[in-house]
C-alpha cells in the first residue's frame, strides 16, 4: 500500500519482491514531459530517508535529472525555440551552422547531465587540431554557452559548465588598407566595368558590401551629393532580404565627394542603355535583380583585383578600411569617420584604426608642449 505524500513530494510503496521504492517528481524536460526519479531500499525507513534527502535537494535546486537527454537534444530544442522567438534569420543560420559543424560532432551524444568542463575544453582542442579559425572556436563556445544558459534556466542543469572554461581568444585580423597607388590602379581597371561606380562608392563612402547592394535610387540625392543608408542586403540559405541597420548609427547620411557623384550619374545613364531604366536598384545584375555576394566576388571583384595586381588576400571589405584610412590620412576627425562608417561608438573606430595614425601621438605631444610653454610664460 503506498504511503501518500503531498503533490510532487514523492510516494513510497512496496514491490512484489519485498523491496521498497519511492519516486519523486523532479520537474519537466525541455519538451514539457514530466520527469521522475526512483530510489530503492530493503526497508520502508531506508527509502523514506532517501526520499527526504531528495526532497531537500529539490528545494535547494541540486536535484536535477535530465533522463536520456543529450547535449544534441538540448541544442535542437534551443534552436527550435530561438526560431520561434524571432531571432534574426542570419543569426539563426549562423547558430545552426556552428551547432551542426562544430559542436554536435564533439558533444552531441554526451548526456546533458554528464557534461563537464573537460568535455567542452576537449571540443575546443579538437577544433584547434582541425585547423578551425579562432573566430569559429570562439563563436562555437559562445553558442554552446547560450544554449546551456537556457538549460540552466529551464532547470535541466545546476550550473553552466562553460563558466569554468576559458573563452577562446581571437587574434584580430590585421587591417591592410590599399595604398593610394593601389586605389588608383583599381579604379583605372574598373573604369570600363558596368559596376565601376560601385568600386568608387565603396572607396569614397566606406559603406559595407551589404549596404552598397541595398541602395535604391530613392536613397540618393545626386544634386545634393548625399546618400541615405537605410537598408542592408543579407543572404540566408540562398534567400535575399532587405533589413534595417542594427543600430541608430547604422541609419545615416553620407556626403559624397564629386568623383562619386560623377560616377553615379554615368552609372545611371549606363543603366538606360542596358534597358534597366525601371530598376529601383542602383547596383543590380543584368536582369535588374539584387547582386549576390558569391556571384559578384567570382565575376567582378576577383578578376578586377587580379588585373590591378592587388594581392588575393585583400577582400572587398578592405575597401571600407581603405576609405577610413584615406580620410584619417587627410586629417579628418575620427568622429567624422565614425559617423560615415556607421560605428556605434567612437572607441570602435579608434581601436580599429588608431595604428594607422602614428602621427597623432606626435601631434598631441607638440600641442601639449605649446600649451605648457604658454602657461609658463
Amino acid at each position: 500500500m503506498a504511503n501518500r505524500r503531498g503533490k510532487g513530494e514523492g510516494s513510497i510503496s512496496q514491490r512484489p519482491n519485498g523491496l521498497w521504492e519511492a519516486r519523486i517528481n523532479v520537474g519537466t524536460d525541455a519538451t514539457g514531459k514530466r520527469m521522475r526519479k526512483l530510489v530503492y531500499g530493503s526497508t520502508k525507513k531506508e527509502v523514506a530517508d532517501k526520499l527526504t534527502k531528495l526532497a531537500h535537494q529539490k528545494l535547494d535546486g541540486t536535484l536535477i535529472d535530465t533522463g536520456r537527454m543529450t547535449v544534441g537534444d538540448l541544442l535542437d530544442k534551443w534552436l527550435e525555440d530561438s526560431a520561434r522567438l524571432s531571432v534574426a534569420p542570419s543569426t539563426l543560420n549562423r547558430y545552426e551552422g556552428l551547432v551542426k559543424r562544430s559542436i554536435k560532432p564533439h558533444l552531441g551524444t554526451i548526456k546533458l547531465s554528464l557534461l563537464k568542463p573537460i568535455h567542452i575544453q576537449g571540443m575546443l582542442s579538437k577544433l584547434e587540431q582541425q585547423k578551425a579559425g579562432d573566430e569559429t572556436r570562439r563563436y562555437s563556445f559562445q553558442v554552446l554557452r547560450r544554449a546551456l544558459n537556457v538549460a540552466e534556466r529551464w532547470g535541466l542543469i545546476v550550473r553552466n559548465p562553460c563558466g569554468m572554461v576559458d573563452q577562446p581568444k581571437v587574434t584580430r585580423r590585421e587591417i591592410s588598407p590599399l595604398t593610394v597607388e593601389q586605389v588608383q590602379s583599381l579604379l583605372k581597371i574598373s573604369s570600363g566595368h558596368r559596376l565601376h561606380a560601385l568600386f568608387v562608392l565603396a572607396i569614397t563612402s566606406g559603406l559595407r558590401q551589404g549596404e552598397l547592394f541595398a541602395i535604391h535610387w530613392a536613397d540618393i540625392d545626386l544634386k545634393a551629393g548625399v546618400l541615405a543608408v537605410r537598408y542592408t542586403l543579407e543572404e540566408v540559405k540562398s534567400q535575399l532580404r532587405l533589413k534595417e541597420p542594427k543600430s541608430k548609427s547604422g541609419r545615416r547620411s553620407v556626403k559624397l565627394p564629386a568623383m562619386a557623384v560623377a560616377a553615379l550619374w554615368e552609372h545611371k545613364a549606363q543603366q538606360l542603355t542596358e534597358g534597366l531604366a525601371s530598376s529601383k536598384l542602383v547596383f543590380c545584375d543584368a536582369n535588374g535583380q539584387f547582386l549576390r555576394k558569391s556571384n559578384f566576388a567570382r565575376r567582378d571583384w576577383k578578376p578586377i583585383r587580379a588585373k590591378a595586381e592587388i594581392a588575393s588576400t585583400v577582400v572587398f571589405h578592405d575597401l571600407r578600411h581603405t576609405s577610413a584610412s584615406l580620410l584619417l590620412a587627410t586629417g579628418a576627425h575620427p568622429k567624422v569617420v565614425q559617423e560615415r562608417l556607421g560605428h556605434s561608438k567612437i572607441s570602435l573606430t579608434m581601436d580599429t584604426y588608431s595604428h594607422l595614425m602614428p602621427g597623432m601621438q606626435d601631434d598631441a605631444a607638440a600641442k601639449l608642449d605649446i600649451a605648457l610653454r604658454v602657461r609658463s610664460a
